[in-house]
């Protein structure tokens, strides 16, 4: 990010609150309507604004702190993040008359988020934590005690950073019952310990997780991205109203595994605002995001299993490849290629996971 910081605490927390806030993913359209930009595009300018307008240290003038965090009101989210959340209504009985009131397709995200942030807060402020990088820096030492003791690796377990935020944050128990089975995809936890491998792994400012067992950080583009190219098949799912969605015709199949068309050409390249996709239950939504999750594992396997000759050096990645790093891909060639970014996406509205 392009920011200054005083410390490492204060760019570690800068970087988990993003985690926390990573959603609105189904707010997608009318964010693109309001501000012209896509979600995490408005969550990360929310997060510049609430380090650029704050003072440093631990006080409420600090929105990045626990104490600052309980302090975010409807009014200051909507403010920052620059979206209306007031809407003209016609008075009846009297023609040409208008009364503003609160509403519109963006206060429910805006409520999420200020919610979201004086719950962590809270919790922080109950557990004695200044902000929420101090308590992700405690879980990472943790970690690095943990791995001390065994002595066969430099990295820290990524699963105890991620037991202590699933089990102390709300925002962050991405998880559900299926048929009396639990899913977890804990989707914003698994990519904030990603980001800090990204982030710090040249500095070795905090204690490295290792993320080389981490599956995929399963959102809504991926699975609708794995759908698209034909990868996840619904044509004969039985789960509500998954059957069919988001098929695509044999013609646009082969157009979305082919090249990249010419910028000028391709769908969506006049930056219009993208089409809705369909609205999905809870339920729906997790058999999808782990279908997701399946899939991606076995494209992997899959490619580690492919045959590549010693000299062959531009196919040797497929010997290595990880699922984060496919993640990557298919979230960046997602946003990226302008026919990709047109299609379609799932939406599932009032969660904060994704």
């Amino acid at each position: 990010m392009p920011l200054k910081f005083p410390n490492v605490v204060a760019e570690l927390n800068l970087v988990s609150t993003l985690a926390l806030l990573n959603f609105a993913s189904g707010y997608r359209v009318p964010l693109h309507v309001a501000t012209g930009r896509g979600a995490y595009d408005n969550i990360r300018a929310l997060l510049f604004s609430f380090y650029l307008t704050s003072a440093e240290g631990s006080g409420a003038d600090n929105l990045l702190s626990a104490k600052g965090m309980v302090t975010i009101t409807r009014n200051k989210v909507a403010e920052l993040m620059n979206i209306p959340i007031r809407q003209e209504k016609p008075v009846p009985g009297m023609p040409g008359i208008v009364m503003s009131e609160v509403g519109g397709p963006l206060l429910e995200l805006v409520d999420l988020v200020a919610s979201t942030l004086v719950e962590t807060g809270q919790i922080l402020l109950n557990g004695g934590y200044p902000d929420l990088g101090t308590f992700v820096l405690e879980a990472l030492n943790e970690a690095k005690r943990e791995a001390d003791k065994s002595g066969t690796t430099p990295l820290v377990p990524s699963e105890v950073i991620l037991e202590r935020l699933v089990k102390a944050f709300p925002a962050f128990q991405d998880m559900y019952l299926i048929n009396e089975a639990p899913v977890y995809i804990f989707k914003k936890a698994l990519l904030l310990i990603h980001t800090i491998v990204l982030r710090f792994e040249t500095s070795k400012a905090v204690p490295i997780p290792d993320t080389g067992t981490l599956p995929v950080f399963a959102d809504n583009v991926l699975p609708s991205m794995l759908v698209h190219l034909g990868v996840i098949d619904l044509s004969e799912c039985t789960v509500g109203s998954l059957k069919g969605i988001l098929l695509d015709s044999k013609d646009q199949l082969n157009a979305f595994l082919s090249s990249a068309p010419v910028p000028g050409d391709a769908p969506g390249a006049n930056k219009a605002p993208p089409k809705e996709g369909p609205h999905l239950s809870k339920e729906e939504a997790f058999v999808l995001r782990a279908s997701a999750v399946d899939a991606c594992e076995l494209i992997v396997e899959a490619a580690h299993s492919i045959v590549v000759p010693e000299d062959e050096e531009k196919q040797a990645w497929l010997r290595n490849i990880k699922l984060p790093q496919l993640d990557g891909w298919l979230w960046a060639v997602a946003k990226d290629r302008l026919d990709y970014r047109s299609l379609e996406r799932f939406v599932e509205t009032a969660t904060v996971f994704y």
